[in-house]
């Protein structure tokens, strides 16, 4: 009578568990992950089924990596490009926030008489004499004041486009502070003449603006001896330094404003008005 071990089936292969029938071979396959020292008959099984196959290449890395590589290349977005691209607008952050640091530390350093315990506190008052002479409302009312009692018709046309001038700067600086909205330093002192809400603001200078604008006027328009010529430019140059030394702007908010009075002359030269277009103006509103 034969042996019940020699019928069974796990000792024909050598081994118990490999060659049982009973559902212990698809669980040991499942769980256990196959080799090169696995029996033939394994291997074969394993790559027949096609379900544990999909799931084994699905879950490979490296399937995953070639999957994300060729897609990539695909669409004609590599990494080494998407790198680029990223690295470029970085520079540029670094190189503005750089330049930002240079100029609040520049501002801060040349604000020396932001209040009276300053270095030079005692020379304040005379730059918040500068400032009102580069104010918007001195020139407003003395170019309004100058229109009205002028007898010449050269001497109206002149202060006519001076006024619109004026105008145009109130407006175009407005514009820009609430467009930017950057803040004054931190070491100001809000006790200016005659401030508005716009005020608050810091870029650009207006003081900077009007004093470019109205000093490129003034010497274009005006029969001047040459020492005042030079005392216009050292006036247009002063009211831009107090600006700094008073705490009130930063640099690049006074040399923006340098250059933009520079660009507004250009534009009132632009839009000049004599009074024979502003009476043909007046007469068709009328």
């Amino acid at each position: 009578m034969p042996s019940p071990k020699a019928k069974s089936p796990g000792r024909s292969g050598g081994s118990p568990v490999l060659g049982s029938s009973n559902g212990r071979y698809d669980f040991m396959s499942l769980t256990k992950p196959l080799t090169r020292s696995s029996p033939p008959h394994l291997l074969q099984r394993q790559g027949s089924d096609p379900t544990t196959a999909r799931l084994r290449a699905s879950e490979s890395p490296t399937r995953r990596r070639g999957s994300s590589s060729s897609t990539g290349s695909g669409s004609g977005q590599g990494p080494p490009d998407e790198d680029g691209i990223r690295l470029n607008p970085s520079l540029l952050r670094v190189a503005l926030s750089s330049l930002l640091a240079i100029d609040l530390w520049l501002s801060k350093r040349l604000g020396v008489c932001a209040c009276e315990d300053s270095s030079w506190g005692s020379v304040r008052p005379l730059m918040k004499l500068i400032e009102i002479s580069g104010h918007g409302i001195p020139w407003l009312a003395g170019t309004a004041y100058c229109l009205y009692k002028s007898d010449s018709a050269a001497g109206q046309e002149v202060m006519l486009n001076l006024l619109m001038g004026l105008l145009l700067d109130l407006v175009l600086v407005t514009i820009v502070k609430a467009v930017v909205r950057r803040r004054r330093p931190a070491h100001n002192r809000m006790d200016m003449f005659a401030t508005f809400s716009v005020d608050r603001y810091s870029f650009p200078s207006g003081h900077a603006t009007r004093a470019a604008m109205c000093g490129r006027f003034l010497l274009a328009h005006l029969v001047l001896a040459a020492p005042l010529r030079v005392l216009v430019l050292l006036w247009a140059g002063l009211v831009g330094l107090s600006r700094v030394l008073l705490g009130r702007h930063n640099v690049t908010d006074v040399m923006f404003g340098f250059w933009m009075g520079y660009c507004q002359y250009n534009l009132v030269e632009m839009l000049w008005l004599s009074p024979q277009t502003l009476q043909g103006l007046l007469g068709q509103l009328v």
